[in-house]
């Protein structure tokens, strides 16, 4: 099928499109495919993207041949997108670049039909050099593994329904996949977003291209819910440079329903930080750099904090990994659990979700009780990010700490980025009764997002990690904070910029930019799966304090 639809990177003409599907869909495809609808009590429900990635529609001989040339043109129209200029491709906000839409449409009037109603088109496009081949990156988007790997604060699920197509000589030139995904920002108050896509990879002369687009246009009655997320052809081309790196323009250009967004994050939202092109490839760009601080072998020995053993290293960066997916997992607002919003919890709300941890190796039996809030500080993200982080200042935020030293044990860097790093953190308590706590902590940064994830862990497990054991075998239940930015921020401020604690210069609003917070608390609950009144007054009660704290030490208890 690859050879014959797809060889020599020629497409076949699409057929004409129905005029009479309200989302132009391919006429051949009207009546043929048919997706089940999920029943509950005997009666039809509306299915879910999930639902109808579990029980996909068979495609005929007939109609994959179809399916080839969408892809097909899909890839043809990634690739003159993502090279475009003007008049096609304007400036937005701060760096951005965004896509004038007349523009687009009289350049691709085809494409997979007009915006349904209620949608808000989002279109964002940034490039970068990374730090892998691009033989390497393609083999990671098209391994849906790898590929959650890759963006674990970006994608919370994702599943292979169906291979069109495996490729040509033993490469993903040429393959197509139909699959599921969805898609998280690290706070409740966004949700989540459910694509049933194809992607199709192709070798264009000296390219890699790389592209997504929804099939809600393959079919002229289209169930509701894949019409609340649509992607028009996104992706990337990646070009091979010197020295392993490779050069990534990335583009997303999607619609969605922004309805259910919290008013906290609305802005953050449709300025395309939220599920754009600049932190997908940001992303990308710090994870292979992780990715190449786990292979490095001449790590620096004069800092005596530095693992010196490389199998610990690389245990220790795998345990790190494992924490800081979970906590992503855990604080988004995905489909697979739902918050519920603490009464009178003050003016920030907290979100509480239970959840059953069973046979689980990685993390601690029982019920545990995870709690979130969110909110606006005046204060660049670099700022709030460098507080967080220090094991200096811990004990000003930090209520299970303050009433002892921390200390750094060990640390393993994460890539160039100070910021990005895995620390064990020792805290030594003012009381000799009680034996002293190993925190293990991750940070990483980048312009789209920050993260500090911590979790208490057992000492005798942390130094068999250390010795290179096996990292799965550490039971976890991380913590932390998601710093996200709300509006631009001055990029100077990121590392140079002193930490703004008490005693420091008192400043209202800062000039350089503000932020929103998520912080969010993992408890192992010993009793019954609900909401009694004593775990829900210690959660908020931790919770609030720990808000309380952190704006005191940054000087915004005004905000």
């Amino acid at each position: 099928m690859a050879a014959k639809y797809i060889g020599g990177g020629r497409s076949a003409q699409l057929p004409p499109l129905s005029a009479a599907s309200p989302t132009g869909s391919v006429g051949a495809l009207d009546t043929s495919i048919q997706i089940p609808h999920s029943t509950m009590g005997g009666g039809v429900t509306e299915p879910t993207v999930a639902d109808i990635a579990a029980h996909p529609f068979g495609l005929t001989e007939a109609e994959k041949p179809l399916v080839v040339e969408l892809a097909v043109a899909s890839m043809e129209e990634l690739l003159q997108v993502a090279q475009a200029g003007e008049p096609l491709w304007i400036a937005g906000g701060g760096a951005t670049q965004i896509m004038d839409q007349e523009v687009y449409l009289q350049r691709f009037p085809r494409g997979i039909g007009p915006t349904p109603p209620g949608l808000t088109s989002e279109t964002s496009r940034h490039t970068g050099l990374v730090i892998m081949n691009f033989t390497s990156l393609v083999e990671s988007f098209m391994d849906p593994n790898r590929w959650a790997d890759l963006f674990s604060s970006i994608v919370s699920r994702v599943k292979i329904v169906e291979v069109l197509s495996t490729g040509v000589a033993g490469t993903y030139d040429g393959a197509i996949q139909l699959m599921y995904a969805e898609f998280q920002v690290p706070t409740p108050l966004v949700p989540t977003r459910e694509n049933y896509f194809l992607r199709y990879s192709k070798r264009v002369d000296n390219l890699w291209v790389v592209v997504d687009v929804s099939i809600d246009s393959l079919r002229g009655n289209p169930p509701p819910a894949l019409l609340r997320c649509r992607r028009r052809p996104s992706g990337c081309v990646i070009a091979e440079m010197p020295s392993g790196y490779s050069k990534v323009t990335w583009v997303e250009h999607v619609e969605a329903d922004t309805k259910s967004v919290h008013k906290l994050y609305q802005s953050y939202v449709d300025s395309g930080m939220a599920f754009g092109a600049k932190r997908w490839l940001c992303t990308l760009q710090r994870q292979c750099e992780r990715i190449a601080s786990v292979l490095a072998n001449n790590i620096p020995s004069r800092d005596l904090s530095v693992i010196p053993n490389p199998e610990g290293r690389r245990s220790m960066l795998k345990l790190a990994e494992r924490m800081t997916n979970n906590f992503c997992g855990g604080v988004s607002a995905s489909t697979a659990q739902t918050w519920v919003t603490l009464a009178g919890s003050g003016a920030d709300d907290v979100r509480v979700v239970i959840r059953r941890s069973v046979d689980d190796p990685g993390r601690p039996p029982g019920v545990v009780l995870s709690a979130a809030t969110s909110l606006r500080l005046p204060v660049p993200t670099s700022k709030i990010f460098q507080f967080l982080r220090d094991e200096r200042y811990r004990t000003e935020w930090d209520i299970l700490s303050n009433t002892g030293a921390v200390e750094e044990m060990f640390y393993v860097a994460n890539g160039p980025d100070p910021g990005n790093c895995v620390s064990l953190l020792r805290v030594n308590t003012a009381n000799s009764n009680q034996s002293n706590m190993l925190i293990l902590q991750e940070c990483c940064t980048d312009e789209s997002c920050s993260l500090v994830v911590y979790a208490p862990v057992d000492i005798a497990a942390m130094s068999a990690v250390l010795n290179g054991g096996d990292p799965d075998t550490v039971m976890l239940l991380p913590s932390g904070f998601a710093i996200l930015p709300d509006g631009p921020q001055d990029c100077n401020s990121t590392l140079t910029n002193p930490i703004l604690t008490k005693g420091s210069a008192p400043s209202a609003v800062s000039p350089q930019g503000s932020s929103l917070l998520t912080v969010a608390f993992q408890i192992l609950l010993d009793h019954v799966p609900r909401l009694s009144l004593g775990s829900v007054a210690t959660v908020n009660k931790l919770i609030s304090n720990t808000v309380i704290r952190i704006k005191s030490a940054l000087l915004c208890n005004g905000a």
